[in-house]
Protein backbone atom coordinates (compact mmCIF):
# COMPACT_ATOMS: atom_id res chain seq x y z
CA UNK A 1 0.00 0.00 0.00
CA UNK A 2 3.03 2.09 0.68
CA UNK A 3 3.67 1.90 -2.75
CA UNK A 4 0.01 2.72 -4.40
CA UNK A 5 -0.50 5.97 -2.01
CA UNK A 6 3.51 7.06 -3.27
CA UNK A 7 2.06 7.51 -6.96
CA UNK A 8 -1.61 8.75 -6.22
CA UNK A 9 -2.89 12.16 -6.58
CA UNK A 10 -3.61 13.40 -3.28
CA UNK A 11 -6.22 15.97 -3.31
CA UNK A 12 -7.65 18.41 -1.98
CA UNK A 13 -4.52 20.76 -2.36
CA UNK A 14 -3.33 23.40 0.47
CA UNK A 15 -5.06 25.88 -1.87
CA UNK A 16 -8.19 24.28 -1.62
CA UNK A 17 -8.32 23.34 2.06
CA UNK A 18 -10.26 26.23 2.90
CA UNK A 19 -13.35 25.84 0.39
CA UNK A 20 -13.60 22.04 1.44
CA UNK A 21 -13.99 23.75 5.19
CA UNK A 22 -16.39 25.81 3.85
CA UNK A 23 -18.36 23.03 2.06
CA UNK A 24 -21.65 21.68 3.39
CA UNK A 25 -20.70 18.59 3.15
CA UNK A 26 -22.11 16.35 6.53
CA UNK A 27 -24.72 19.66 7.29
CA UNK A 28 -28.17 18.41 8.44
CA UNK A 29 -31.19 19.96 5.79
CA UNK A 30 -33.64 22.36 6.84
CA UNK A 31 -37.00 22.17 7.68
CA UNK A 32 -37.48 25.47 5.82
CA UNK A 33 -38.02 24.69 1.94
CA UNK A 34 -36.89 28.59 1.66
CA UNK A 35 -33.24 27.52 2.76
CA UNK A 36 -32.51 24.11 0.69
CA UNK A 37 -33.91 26.42 -2.25
CA UNK A 38 -31.43 28.91 -1.78
CA UNK A 39 -28.94 26.15 -1.22
CA UNK A 40 -29.73 24.81 -4.87
CA UNK A 41 -29.79 28.03 -6.30
CA UNK A 42 -26.21 29.38 -5.12
CA UNK A 43 -24.82 25.62 -5.95
CA UNK A 44 -26.50 25.14 -9.57
CA UNK A 45 -27.97 28.88 -10.01
CA UNK A 46 -25.75 29.36 -13.08
CA UNK A 47 -26.46 25.93 -14.96
CA UNK A 48 -28.89 26.79 -17.79
CA UNK A 49 -29.85 23.47 -17.95
CA UNK A 50 -30.73 23.20 -14.06
CA UNK A 51 -34.82 23.02 -13.97
CA UNK A 52 -36.80 23.63 -10.42
CA UNK A 53 -40.44 22.97 -10.82
CA UNK A 54 -42.39 24.63 -8.01
CA UNK A 55 -45.61 22.87 -6.67
CA UNK A 56 -48.47 24.61 -4.28
CA UNK A 57 -51.03 23.01 -2.34
CA UNK A 58 -53.59 25.82 -3.86
CA UNK A 59 -53.89 28.43 -5.46
CA UNK A 60 -53.81 30.52 -2.27
CA UNK A 61 -50.57 29.74 -1.03
CA UNK A 62 -46.81 29.81 -1.77
CA UNK A 63 -45.33 26.93 -3.40
CA UNK A 64 -44.90 24.22 -0.54
CA UNK A 65 -42.98 21.78 -2.75
CA UNK A 66 -40.24 21.88 -5.11
CA UNK A 67 -38.82 18.86 -7.69
CA UNK A 68 -35.37 20.28 -8.82
CA UNK A 69 -33.36 17.92 -12.02
CA UNK A 70 -30.74 18.39 -14.35
CA UNK A 71 -32.47 18.37 -18.02
CA UNK A 72 -30.89 15.68 -20.13
CA UNK A 73 -29.78 13.19 -16.89
CA UNK A 74 -33.66 12.62 -16.64
CA UNK A 75 -36.03 10.65 -17.93
CA UNK A 76 -38.04 13.15 -19.73
CA UNK A 77 -41.68 10.46 -19.92
CA UNK A 78 -40.92 9.27 -16.23
CA UNK A 79 -40.44 12.88 -15.40
CA UNK A 80 -43.80 13.99 -16.69
CA UNK A 81 -45.50 10.83 -14.65
CA UNK A 82 -43.81 12.09 -11.31
CA UNK A 83 -44.54 15.57 -11.69
CA UNK A 84 -47.75 14.07 -12.34
CA UNK A 85 -48.65 11.94 -9.39
CA UNK A 86 -46.88 14.51 -7.28
CA UNK A 87 -49.45 17.07 -8.10
CA UNK A 88 -52.75 14.22 -7.06
CA UNK A 89 -50.80 13.91 -4.15
CA UNK A 90 -52.67 15.65 -1.43
CA UNK A 91 -49.85 18.05 0.70
CA UNK A 92 -51.29 17.47 4.23
CA UNK A 93 -50.63 13.93 3.72
CA UNK A 94 -47.11 14.76 2.60
CA UNK A 95 -46.81 17.14 5.41
CA UNK A 96 -48.34 14.51 8.19
CA UNK A 97 -45.94 12.15 6.92
CA UNK A 98 -42.82 13.78 8.93
CA UNK A 99 -41.28 10.65 9.14
CA UNK A 100 -42.43 9.26 6.41
CA UNK A 101 -39.97 6.25 4.74
CA UNK A 102 -38.56 6.14 0.81
CA UNK A 103 -41.05 2.86 0.22
CA UNK A 104 -44.11 5.49 1.49
CA UNK A 105 -43.15 7.73 -0.44
CA UNK A 106 -42.77 5.24 -3.58
CA UNK A 107 -45.82 3.28 -3.25
CA UNK A 108 -47.27 7.16 -3.21
CA UNK A 109 -46.04 7.93 -6.39
CA UNK A 110 -45.55 4.62 -8.31
CA UNK A 111 -42.43 5.47 -9.86
CA UNK A 112 -39.05 4.75 -9.63
CA UNK A 113 -36.37 3.73 -6.81
CA UNK A 114 -36.68 6.47 -4.23
CA UNK A 115 -33.79 7.37 -1.51
CA UNK A 116 -34.00 9.24 1.55
CA UNK A 117 -31.52 12.53 1.54
CA UNK A 118 -30.43 13.92 4.88
CA UNK A 119 -27.78 16.62 4.10
CA UNK A 120 -26.93 19.17 1.83
CA UNK A 121 -23.91 17.03 0.13
CA UNK A 122 -26.25 14.46 -0.47
CA UNK A 123 -28.95 16.94 -1.81
CA UNK A 124 -26.27 18.59 -3.80
CA UNK A 125 -24.82 15.66 -5.74
CA UNK A 126 -28.18 13.21 -6.26
CA UNK A 127 -29.49 16.40 -8.63
CA UNK A 128 -25.75 15.92 -10.02
CA UNK A 129 -26.08 12.16 -10.91
CA UNK A 130 -29.16 12.66 -12.61
CA UNK A 131 -31.70 12.02 -9.32
CA UNK A 132 -34.70 14.19 -9.70
CA UNK A 133 -34.76 15.47 -6.09
CA UNK A 134 -38.31 16.27 -4.10
CA UNK A 135 -37.97 19.18 -1.02
CA UNK A 136 -41.28 19.48 0.98
CA UNK A 137 -41.91 22.32 3.24
CA UNK A 138 -41.54 21.58 7.07
CA UNK A 139 -39.65 18.19 6.56
CA UNK A 140 -36.00 17.48 7.31
CA UNK A 141 -35.99 14.61 4.62
CA UNK A 142 -35.52 14.73 0.69
CA UNK A 143 -35.99 12.14 -1.57
CA UNK A 144 -34.31 11.22 -4.60
CA UNK A 145 -36.01 9.74 -7.37
CA UNK A 146 -34.10 7.81 -9.76
CA UNK A 147 -35.47 8.08 -13.16
CA UNK A 148 -31.92 8.43 -15.01
CA UNK A 149 -32.30 9.02 -18.76
CA UNK A 150 -30.88 10.95 -22.02
CA UNK A 151 -28.61 9.50 -24.93
CA UNK A 152 -27.16 5.91 -23.99
CA UNK A 153 -25.12 3.81 -26.52
CA UNK A 154 -26.79 0.43 -27.10
CA UNK A 155 -25.68 -3.05 -26.68
CA UNK A 156 -23.43 -4.05 -29.29
CA UNK A 157 -20.91 -6.31 -30.59
CA UNK A 158 -17.57 -5.93 -29.68
CA UNK A 159 -14.83 -4.23 -31.61
CA UNK A 160 -11.62 -4.76 -29.78
CA UNK A 161 -12.43 -8.67 -28.91
CA UNK A 162 -14.45 -10.12 -31.86
CA UNK A 163 -15.31 -13.64 -32.15
CA UNK A 164 -16.27 -16.23 -34.76
CA UNK A 165 -18.17 -18.54 -32.57
CA UNK A 166 -19.59 -16.77 -29.38
CA UNK A 167 -22.02 -13.96 -27.77
CA UNK A 168 -22.15 -10.95 -29.88
CA UNK A 169 -22.85 -8.67 -26.78
CA UNK A 170 -20.54 -5.94 -25.26
CA UNK A 171 -20.17 -3.60 -22.15
CA UNK A 172 -21.37 -0.15 -23.21
CA UNK A 173 -20.66 2.98 -21.28
CA UNK A 174 -23.19 2.58 -18.50
CA UNK A 175 -22.14 1.01 -15.51
CA UNK A 176 -26.19 -0.71 -14.83
CA UNK A 177 -26.77 -1.64 -18.03
CA UNK A 178 -22.88 -4.00 -18.11
CA UNK A 179 -23.88 -5.23 -14.29
CA UNK A 180 -27.23 -6.29 -15.63
CA UNK A 181 -25.48 -7.98 -18.50
CA UNK A 182 -23.60 -9.81 -15.94
CA UNK A 183 -26.36 -10.74 -13.64
CA UNK A 184 -28.24 -12.46 -17.20
CA UNK A 185 -24.60 -14.61 -17.24
CA UNK A 186 -24.70 -15.40 -13.71
CA UNK A 187 -28.12 -15.91 -12.05
CA UNK A 188 -26.56 -16.65 -8.68
CA UNK A 189 -27.64 -14.77 -4.98
CA UNK A 190 -23.66 -15.21 -4.25
CA UNK A 191 -22.94 -12.71 -6.88
CA UNK A 192 -21.76 -9.87 -4.91
CA UNK A 193 -21.69 -5.90 -6.33
CA UNK A 194 -19.86 -3.58 -4.13
CA UNK A 195 -20.01 0.24 -5.32
CA UNK A 196 -17.86 3.18 -4.56
CA UNK A 197 -17.97 6.73 -5.36
CA UNK A 198 -14.29 7.80 -6.97
CA UNK A 199 -13.00 11.44 -8.43
CA UNK A 200 -14.03 14.73 -6.20
CA UNK A 201 -15.48 16.62 -9.58
CA UNK A 202 -16.38 13.71 -11.78
CA UNK A 203 -17.64 11.39 -8.39
CA UNK A 204 -17.40 8.42 -10.84
CA UNK A 205 -19.52 5.21 -9.95
CA UNK A 206 -16.82 1.92 -9.44
CA UNK A 207 -18.47 -1.18 -8.32
CA UNK A 208 -16.91 -4.59 -7.53
CA UNK A 209 -18.13 -7.92 -8.57
CA UNK A 210 -16.74 -11.10 -7.44
CA UNK A 211 -18.82 -14.50 -6.27
CA UNK A 212 -18.83 -14.99 -2.39
CA UNK A 213 -17.20 -18.26 -1.72
CA UNK A 214 -15.25 -18.48 -5.08
CA UNK A 215 -13.42 -15.40 -4.64
CA UNK A 216 -10.27 -15.54 -2.37
CA UNK A 217 -11.79 -12.95 0.46
CA UNK A 218 -8.29 -11.43 1.00
CA UNK A 219 -8.08 -10.43 -2.94
CA UNK A 220 -11.40 -8.58 -2.39
CA UNK A 221 -10.55 -7.01 0.54
CA UNK A 222 -7.21 -5.54 -1.28
CA UNK A 223 -8.87 -4.59 -3.93
CA UNK A 224 -11.40 -2.62 -2.30
CA UNK A 225 -8.51 -0.97 -0.29
CA UNK A 226 -6.54 -0.11 -3.14
CA UNK A 227 -10.04 1.31 -4.86
CA UNK A 228 -11.09 3.23 -1.83
CA UNK A 229 -7.13 4.92 -1.56
CA UNK A 230 -7.55 6.58 -4.62
CA UNK A 231 -7.93 10.41 -4.09
CA UNK A 232 -8.24 12.21 -7.53
CA UNK A 233 -10.01 15.06 -9.31
CA UNK A 234 -11.67 12.35 -11.53
CA UNK A 235 -12.31 8.73 -13.20
CA UNK A 236 -12.89 9.52 -17.00
CA UNK A 237 -11.79 5.47 -18.00
CA UNK A 238 -10.64 2.26 -16.35
CA UNK A 239 -7.40 3.07 -17.24
CA UNK A 240 -7.07 5.79 -14.53
CA UNK A 241 -8.46 2.82 -12.44
CA UNK A 242 -5.44 0.11 -13.88
CA UNK A 243 -2.60 2.14 -13.17
CA UNK A 244 -3.20 3.00 -10.03
CA UNK A 245 -4.26 -0.29 -8.31
CA UNK A 246 -1.74 -2.76 -10.59
CA UNK A 247 0.86 -4.90 -9.11
CA UNK A 248 4.88 -4.05 -10.47
CA UNK A 249 4.18 -0.63 -12.22
CA UNK A 250 7.69 -0.76 -13.56
CA UNK A 251 6.58 -3.38 -15.25
CA UNK A 252 6.11 -3.70 -18.87
CA UNK A 253 3.77 -6.81 -18.71
CA UNK A 254 0.45 -6.05 -17.34
CA UNK A 255 -1.01 -7.80 -14.66
CA UNK A 256 -4.49 -6.53 -14.89
CA UNK A 257 -7.03 -7.96 -17.80
CA UNK A 258 -9.14 -5.63 -19.18
CA UNK A 259 -12.19 -6.63 -21.68
CA UNK A 260 -15.28 -5.55 -22.84
CA UNK A 261 -17.34 -8.99 -23.21
CA UNK A 262 -19.73 -10.17 -20.32
CA UNK A 263 -18.66 -13.64 -21.08
CA UNK A 264 -15.31 -13.28 -20.28
CA UNK A 265 -16.00 -11.49 -17.11
CA UNK A 266 -18.11 -14.28 -15.77
CA UNK A 267 -15.57 -16.45 -16.89
CA UNK A 268 -13.20 -14.94 -14.88
CA UNK A 269 -15.94 -14.67 -11.44
CA UNK A 270 -16.35 -18.62 -11.99
CA UNK A 271 -12.67 -19.01 -11.82
CA UNK A 272 -12.40 -16.80 -8.84
CA UNK A 273 -11.56 -13.41 -9.72
CA UNK A 274 -12.59 -10.32 -9.34
CA UNK A 275 -14.25 -8.04 -11.91
CA UNK A 276 -14.22 -4.22 -11.82
CA UNK A 277 -16.78 -1.64 -13.58
CA UNK A 278 -16.24 1.74 -14.29
CA UNK A 279 -18.96 4.41 -14.73
CA UNK A 280 -18.53 5.65 -18.91
CA UNK A 281 -16.29 3.11 -20.18
CA UNK A 282 -16.86 -0.25 -22.01
CA UNK A 283 -13.54 -1.38 -20.41
CA UNK A 284 -13.68 -3.59 -17.18
CA UNK A 285 -11.19 -4.87 -15.04
CA UNK A 286 -10.78 -8.52 -14.09
CA UNK A 287 -7.75 -9.25 -11.50
CA UNK A 288 -5.96 -11.26 -10.38
CA UNK A 289 -4.24 -12.43 -13.80
CA UNK A 290 -1.56 -15.08 -14.82
CA UNK A 291 0.51 -14.67 -18.00
CA UNK A 292 -1.14 -17.48 -19.74
CA UNK A 293 -4.45 -15.34 -19.54
CA UNK A 294 -3.28 -12.96 -22.00
CA UNK A 295 -2.94 -15.70 -24.79
CA UNK A 296 -6.40 -17.21 -24.00
CA UNK A 297 -9.17 -15.88 -26.04
CA UNK A 298 -13.05 -16.57 -24.70
CA UNK A 299 -13.39 -18.41 -27.95
CA UNK A 300 -11.17 -21.30 -26.84
CA UNK A 301 -13.82 -22.81 -24.42
CA UNK A 302 -17.12 -22.45 -27.16
CA UNK A 303 -14.67 -25.03 -30.14
CA UNK A 304 -13.87 -28.34 -29.74
CA UNK A 305 -11.18 -29.11 -27.27
CA UNK A 306 -8.29 -30.14 -29.93
CA UNK A 307 -9.17 -26.74 -32.20
CA UNK A 308 -8.78 -24.84 -29.47
CA UNK A 309 -5.62 -26.47 -27.86
CA UNK A 310 -3.89 -26.16 -31.51
CA UNK A 311 -4.87 -22.40 -31.41
CA UNK A 312 -3.51 -21.63 -28.16
CA UNK A 313 0.06 -23.56 -29.14
CA UNK A 314 -0.39 -20.62 -32.42
CA UNK A 315 -0.60 -17.66 -30.01
CA UNK A 316 1.97 -18.61 -28.03
CA UNK A 317 4.55 -19.02 -31.48
CA UNK A 318 3.17 -15.95 -32.43
CA UNK A 319 4.03 -14.05 -28.86
CA UNK A 320 7.98 -15.53 -29.49
CA UNK A 321 7.75 -14.26 -33.13
CA UNK A 322 6.49 -11.02 -32.48
CA UNK A 323 9.12 -10.88 -29.60
CA UNK A 324 12.19 -12.06 -30.56
CA UNK A 325 11.92 -12.89 -34.96
CA UNK A 326 13.70 -9.44 -35.80
CA UNK A 327 16.32 -9.75 -32.79
CA UNK A 328 17.57 -13.06 -34.17
CA UNK A 329 17.95 -12.20 -37.41
CA UNK A 330 20.12 -9.16 -36.98
CA UNK A 331 22.36 -11.13 -34.34
CA UNK A 332 22.35 -13.88 -36.96
CA UNK A 333 22.68 -11.40 -39.85
CA UNK A 334 25.82 -9.28 -38.03
CA UNK A 335 26.75 -11.80 -35.71
CA UNK A 336 26.72 -14.99 -36.33
CA UNK A 337 26.65 -15.40 -40.09
CA UNK A 338 27.94 -19.25 -39.76
CA UNK A 339 24.75 -20.20 -38.00
CA UNK A 340 22.93 -19.51 -41.46
CA UNK A 341 23.14 -22.40 -44.22
CA UNK A 342 25.37 -21.28 -47.13
CA UNK A 343 22.49 -20.93 -50.00
CA UNK A 344 20.69 -18.62 -47.29
CA UNK A 345 23.92 -16.71 -46.14
CA UNK A 346 24.72 -16.10 -49.90
CA UNK A 347 20.59 -15.27 -51.07
CA UNK A 348 21.14 -12.37 -47.58
CA UNK A 349 24.55 -11.40 -48.68
CA UNK A 350 23.33 -10.70 -52.89
CA UNK A 351 20.63 -8.31 -50.98
CA UNK A 352 22.55 -6.76 -49.00
CA UNK A 353 25.43 -5.30 -51.60
CA UNK A 354 23.15 -2.69 -53.23
CA UNK A 355 21.69 -1.58 -48.83
CA UNK A 356 23.85 1.39 -47.47
CA UNK A 357 22.65 0.65 -43.71
CA UNK A 358 23.28 -2.28 -41.18
CA UNK A 359 20.65 -4.35 -40.63
CA UNK A 360 19.84 -2.93 -37.02
CA UNK A 361 19.39 0.35 -39.10
CA UNK A 362 17.18 -0.87 -41.72
CA UNK A 363 14.87 -2.87 -39.35
CA UNK A 364 14.45 -0.19 -36.47
CA UNK A 365 13.56 1.82 -39.76
CA UNK A 366 11.01 -0.42 -41.27
CA UNK A 367 9.54 -1.40 -37.60
CA UNK A 368 9.27 2.54 -37.12
CA UNK A 369 7.95 2.60 -40.32
CA UNK A 370 4.96 -0.15 -39.54
CA UNK A 371 3.95 1.46 -36.64
CA UNK A 372 3.61 4.80 -37.95
CA UNK A 373 1.58 3.00 -40.61
CA UNK A 374 -0.20 0.79 -37.64
CA UNK A 375 -1.23 4.05 -35.86
CA UNK A 376 -2.61 5.90 -38.84
CA UNK A 377 -4.54 3.35 -39.48
CA UNK A 378 -6.16 3.78 -36.23
CA UNK A 379 -6.70 7.40 -35.87
CA UNK A 380 -7.82 7.79 -39.66
CA UNK A 381 -11.98 7.78 -40.40
CA UNK A 382 -12.69 3.87 -40.02
CA UNK A 383 -13.50 3.95 -44.14
CA UNK A 384 -10.32 4.87 -45.28
CA UNK A 385 -8.28 3.71 -42.27
CA UNK A 386 -7.62 -0.24 -43.35
CA UNK A 387 -6.78 1.37 -46.90
CA UNK A 388 -4.76 3.62 -46.01
CA UNK A 389 -2.76 0.54 -43.59
CA UNK A 390 -2.74 -1.64 -46.80
CA UNK A 391 -1.55 0.61 -49.07
CA UNK A 392 0.79 2.46 -47.14
CA UNK A 393 2.50 -0.82 -46.22
CA UNK A 394 2.79 -2.36 -49.28
CA UNK A 395 3.60 0.76 -51.31
CA UNK A 396 6.34 2.19 -49.05
CA UNK A 397 7.85 -1.66 -48.38
CA UNK A 398 8.11 -2.55 -52.30
CA UNK A 399 9.47 1.28 -52.34
CA UNK A 400 12.04 1.13 -50.00
CA UNK A 401 13.57 -2.22 -51.95
CA UNK A 402 13.39 -0.79 -55.17
CA UNK A 403 15.15 2.31 -53.88
CA UNK A 404 18.07 0.21 -51.97
CA UNK A 405 17.24 1.64 -48.88
CA UNK A 406 16.28 -2.22 -46.97
CA UNK A 407 16.57 -5.66 -48.31
CA UNK A 408 14.05 -7.70 -48.45
CA UNK A 409 14.53 -10.05 -46.15
CA UNK A 410 14.08 -7.44 -43.48
CA UNK A 411 10.77 -6.29 -44.78
CA UNK A 412 9.70 -10.03 -44.77
CA UNK A 413 11.21 -10.67 -41.40
CA UNK A 414 8.99 -7.11 -39.87
CA UNK A 415 6.33 -7.93 -41.67
CA UNK A 416 5.86 -11.13 -40.23
CA UNK A 417 6.70 -9.98 -36.84
CA UNK A 418 3.49 -7.78 -37.30
CA UNK A 419 1.36 -10.26 -38.10
CA UNK A 420 2.31 -12.41 -35.03
CA UNK A 421 1.82 -9.50 -32.77
CA UNK A 422 -2.01 -9.03 -33.99
CA UNK A 423 -2.52 -12.50 -33.48
CA UNK A 424 -2.15 -12.07 -29.69
CA UNK A 425 -5.66 -11.09 -28.02
CA UNK A 426 -5.03 -8.68 -25.41
CA UNK A 427 -4.01 -5.70 -26.85
CA UNK A 428 -2.30 -4.47 -23.52
CA UNK A 429 -0.13 -7.38 -23.55
CA UNK A 430 0.59 -6.84 -27.21
CA UNK A 431 1.77 -3.19 -26.56
CA UNK A 432 4.06 -4.54 -24.31
CA UNK A 433 5.72 -7.24 -26.27
CA UNK A 434 5.98 -4.47 -29.11
CA UNK A 435 7.85 -2.03 -26.61
CA UNK A 436 10.20 -5.51 -25.16
CA UNK A 437 10.87 -6.06 -29.19
CA UNK A 438 12.48 -2.80 -29.66
CA UNK A 439 14.86 -3.15 -26.61
CA UNK A 440 15.71 -6.71 -27.90
CA UNK A 441 16.53 -5.31 -31.47
CA UNK A 442 18.72 -2.64 -30.06
CA UNK A 443 20.88 -5.11 -28.04
CA UNK A 444 21.16 -7.84 -31.02
CA UNK A 445 22.73 -5.59 -32.93
CA UNK A 446 25.08 -4.28 -30.74
CA UNK A 447 25.68 -7.71 -28.44
CA UNK A 448 24.53 -10.26 -31.05
CA UNK A 449 22.58 -13.57 -29.68
CA UNK A 450 24.81 -12.72 -26.33
CA UNK A 451 22.68 -9.18 -26.06
CA UNK A 452 19.70 -11.42 -26.81
CA UNK A 453 20.06 -13.68 -24.16
CA UNK A 454 21.58 -10.56 -21.66
CA UNK A 455 17.39 -9.24 -22.26
CA UNK A 456 15.79 -12.68 -22.10
CA UNK A 457 17.43 -13.87 -18.40
CA UNK A 458 16.17 -10.71 -16.64
CA UNK A 459 13.19 -10.81 -18.23
CA UNK A 460 12.38 -14.37 -17.31
CA UNK A 461 13.65 -13.48 -13.30
CA UNK A 462 11.55 -10.90 -13.67
CA UNK A 463 8.11 -12.45 -14.63
CA UNK A 464 9.12 -15.10 -12.38
CA UNK A 465 9.18 -12.95 -9.20
CA UNK A 466 5.96 -10.43 -10.56
CA UNK A 467 2.77 -11.56 -8.74
CA UNK A 468 -1.23 -10.04 -8.80
CA UNK A 469 -2.53 -9.51 -6.57
CA UNK A 470 -0.77 -11.80 -3.98
CA UNK A 471 -0.96 -14.47 -7.16
CA UNK A 472 2.40 -15.62 -9.10
CA UNK A 473 2.30 -14.11 -12.76
CA UNK A 474 4.02 -17.31 -14.25
CA UNK A 475 1.66 -19.76 -12.53
CA UNK A 476 1.21 -22.98 -13.01
CA UNK A 477 4.22 -22.82 -14.42
CA UNK A 478 5.99 -21.21 -11.71
CA UNK A 479 5.42 -22.67 -8.90
CA UNK A 480 4.47 -25.65 -11.22
CA UNK A 481 0.96 -27.20 -10.48
CA UNK A 482 -0.05 -30.44 -12.34
CA UNK A 483 -4.06 -30.03 -12.04
CA UNK A 484 -3.85 -26.21 -13.57
CA UNK A 485 -2.07 -28.04 -16.79
CA UNK A 486 -5.75 -29.11 -17.84
CA UNK A 487 -6.15 -25.70 -19.18
CA UNK A 488 -3.07 -24.12 -19.65
CA UNK A 489 -1.21 -24.39 -23.18
CA UNK A 490 -3.68 -26.76 -23.89
CA UNK A 491 -7.40 -27.02 -23.01
CA UNK A 492 -8.56 -30.87 -21.55
CA UNK A 493 -12.26 -31.44 -22.65
CA UNK A 494 -14.92 -29.91 -20.30
CA UNK A 495 -15.62 -33.50 -18.72
CA UNK A 496 -12.19 -33.37 -18.01
CA UNK A 497 -11.75 -29.65 -16.35
CA UNK A 498 -13.31 -30.95 -13.09
CA UNK A 499 -11.60 -28.15 -10.54
CA UNK A 500 -11.26 -24.77 -10.87
CA UNK A 501 -7.76 -23.02 -10.98
CA UNK A 502 -5.96 -23.61 -7.56
CA UNK A 503 -4.06 -20.85 -6.32
CA UNK A 504 -6.58 -18.33 -7.30
CA UNK A 505 -9.91 -18.34 -5.96
CA UNK A 506 -10.50 -18.92 -2.31
CA UNK A 507 -12.17 -22.60 -2.63
CA UNK A 508 -11.60 -25.31 -4.96
CA UNK A 509 -15.28 -26.77 -5.52
CA UNK A 510 -15.59 -29.49 -8.08
CA UNK A 511 -16.82 -27.82 -11.50
CA UNK A 512 -18.97 -31.62 -11.95
CA UNK A 513 -19.70 -33.68 -8.52
CA UNK A 514 -16.57 -35.93 -8.01
CA UNK A 515 -18.91 -38.95 -7.55
CA UNK A 516 -21.06 -38.70 -10.40
CA UNK A 517 -19.26 -39.86 -14.04
CA UNK A 518 -19.96 -37.14 -17.29
CA UNK A 519 -21.95 -38.25 -19.93
CA UNK A 520 -18.50 -38.63 -21.92
CA UNK A 521 -17.01 -40.71 -19.71
CA UNK A 522 -20.37 -43.07 -19.58
CA UNK A 523 -20.16 -44.17 -23.11
CA UNK A 524 -16.87 -44.39 -24.04
CA UNK A 525 -16.35 -47.45 -24.83
CA UNK A 526 -20.07 -48.71 -24.69
CA UNK A 527 -21.88 -50.08 -27.88
CA UNK A 528 -25.20 -48.42 -28.90
CA UNK A 529 -28.38 -50.10 -28.74
CA UNK A 530 -30.58 -48.64 -31.29
CA UNK A 531 -33.48 -50.04 -29.31
CA UNK A 532 -32.41 -48.05 -25.88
Amino acid sequence: MQRLKKFLYTYPRPEREQEHQDSPKGKPLSEELSDSLELLQQSMGKNTDFVIHHLAADQESDYKVIVSFIDGLVDPLLLSKLLENLNRLKLDNLLRADKASADWLKNQLAIGNVRVICTQEDLIHSVLDGRAVIVVQGMREAFAVYIDGGSRRSVEEPSSQTVIRGPKEGFTEDITTNIALLRRKIKSPHLTIESYVIGTYTRTNVSIAYIEGIANPEVVKEMTSRIQSIEIDGILESGYIEEMIQDGIQSPFPTIYNTERPDTVAGGLLEGLVAVFVDGTPFVLVAPVTFYRFLTSSEDYYQRFDISSFLRIVRMISFFTALLLPSIFISLTTFHQELLPMPLLISLAAQREITPLPTLVEALLMELTFEVIREAGVRMPRAIGPAISIVGALVLGQAAVQAGLVSAAVVIVVSFTAISNFALPAINFASSVRLLRFVLMIFSGSFGLVGVLGVLIPLMAHLASLESFGVPYLLPSSPFNKTNQKDQMIRAPWWKLRTRPIGIGDQNRMRQPKDKKSFAEREVGRPRDPLA
